[in-house]
């Protein structure tokens, strides 16, 4: 890593070795920038991943997408199933989990 570093940085080093001492102050803000740009990412709160949403199905369409009967979803106790009140919706989200476990088997 340091090599990648060092490698990035070499033609500034040249730089503040050959310019013309006119020249210098400009390259010293350059520098100043990038260093301070670094600084505010290592001292910025980090951010959690914005969540993706997630679309709410039917039961038709939940099981037109599992290629399964209604019943099947009704009666099942799957992980991709919310309840709203007394109505079962069904994870968009969760099912393509669903199926991309069942292709791994």
């Amino acid at each position: 890593m340091m090599h990648l570093i060092f490698t990035h940085l070499n033609p500034a080093l040249e730089d503040a070795r050959t310019l013309p001492a006119d020249k210098l102050p400009r390259l010293m803000a350059d520098l100043e920038e990038v260093r301070c740009t670094a600084l505010a990412r290592l001292s910025a709160p980090s951010q959690p991943a914005p969540a993706t949403q997630d679309t709410l199905l039917t039961c038709k369409q939940a099981a037109k997408l599992l290629s399964c009967s209604t019943d099947t979803l009704y009666r099942g106790n799957f992980e991709f199933t919310r309840r709203l009140g007394r109505k079962k919706l069904y994870s968009l989200r969760g099912i393509e989990e669903y199926l991309r476990k069942q292709q791994d088997r």
